[in-house]
C-alpha cells in the first residue's frame, strides 16, 4: 500500500444543526439505524458524543467518550470508557454497552470539516506534520508516543488534536486522539495519547 500524505482540516461552525450523515464534530449523531447510544462502563452514564465521520458506502463512526469530570481509562481503547460506533451493519464490541437514546451529551454545537494547508515554516519535519486529519486508505497517524495501532489491517478514521477542537475534550496534556476502523469493517476502537 503506498502511504499518501494527510490533509490538514479544523472544523468551523455550522450554520445551525447537521441531520446529514456527513463529517462533522459536535451536536447530535445521525442515526442510519436504530441509535446506539454508548454508556460508561464506570458511571453508567451516557458518554458524550464527539462527532461522526463519513466512510465509504454511506456509513459513518460516530465516535463518544465518558466526560462530565475526570473517567479514568478514556485512553483505553478497549476501557469501556469510549466508543466508535459504526452504522449501518456494524457491530458494538464486548465492552460496550449501548442503550436505545437517540439525543444525549454533547461535547458542543455542530462543525463542519475545512481543509487548511500545511503550516509553511521551516524546521524538522515533525514541526510542518497536521496532528488533526481525516485518513482513508494509505493514510497513516502520527503517533504522539508510539504506535498503538488495535491490530493488523485496523485503518485510520480519523485523527483530531485537543488543541485544534472547537470545544474542550480530555485528551491530557496536548493530547491528540485516533479512531480506528476494523479490517472487516464492522467495528470501531479509539484512544488517545499525550505529551
Amino acid at each position: 500500500m503506498t502511504v499518501s500524505e494527510p490533509v490538514p482540516l479544523v472544523f468551523v461552525p455550522a450554520d445551525g444543526a447537521v441531520r446529514e450523515a456527513v463529517t462533522k464534530v459536535g451536536g447530535q449523531p445521525v442515526w442510519l439505524e436504530g441509535p446506539q447510544w454508548p454508556l460508561s462502563r464506570r458511571t453508567g452514564r451516557p458518554m458524550e458524543f464527539l462527532g461522526q465521520f463519513a466512510l465509504e458506502g454511506g456509513r459513518l463512526a460516530c465516535l463518544f467518550m465518558s466526560g462530565g469530570g475526570h473517567v479514568d481509562g478514556t485512553w483505553e481503547p478497549e476501557g469501556g470508557e469510549n466508543a466508535l460506533v459504526i452504522q449501518p451493519g456494524g457491530r458494538i464490541p464486548e465492552f460496550v454497552t449501548v442503550e436505545r437514546r437517540a439525543q444525549g451529551p454533547s461535547a458542543g454545537p455542530d462543525h463542519l470539516p475545512r481543509h487548511i494547508g500545511l503550516p509553511q515554516h521551516s524546521g524538522a519535519e515533525e514541526d510542518r506534520r497536521p496532528w488533526q486529519f481525516l485518513g482513508g486508505p494509505g493514510i497513516e497517524p502520527h503517533w504522539l508516543q508510539g504506535d498503538e495501532t488495535p491490530g493488523d489491517g485496523w485503518r485510520l478514521v480519523v485523527q483530531l488534536d485537543s488543541g485544534e477542537l472547537p470545544f474542550g475534550v480530555d485528551f491530557g496534556d496536548g493530547g491528540v486522539g485516533y479512531a480506528f476502523l476494523s479490517p472487516d469493517g464492522k467495528e470501531g476502537r479509539f484512544l488517545w495519547q499525550c505529551t
